[in-house]
């Protein structure tokens, strides 16, 4: 997951590959898309259910926290 993650939101070379890695480059690295759509929800959410959790809960306090008009869709 953190592989197309990386690749798809453009992280640097030195990408961690884990959670608290990925809230430093989405709040401090990089500017992720202002809407972002992760197309094959349901088959992520069942092959890394614990990682689809943690992505939607990082990505749901980042709104919170950071930019309330970003959207993440879940299809």
């Amino acid at each position: 997951m953190h592989l197309l993650l990386k690749r798809e939101l453009r992280f640097p070379d030195f990408y961690g590959m884990n959670w608290a890695a990925f809230w430093d480059a989405i709040t401090g690295l990089v500017r992720i898309p202002d809407h972002v759509r992760f197309l094959g929800w349901e088959h992520l959410a069942a092959g890394v259910p614990s990682g689809a959790v943690m992505l939607r809960r990082a990505l749901g306090d980042y709104q919170a926290t950071y930019r309330p008009k970003f959207v993440a869709e879940y299809a």
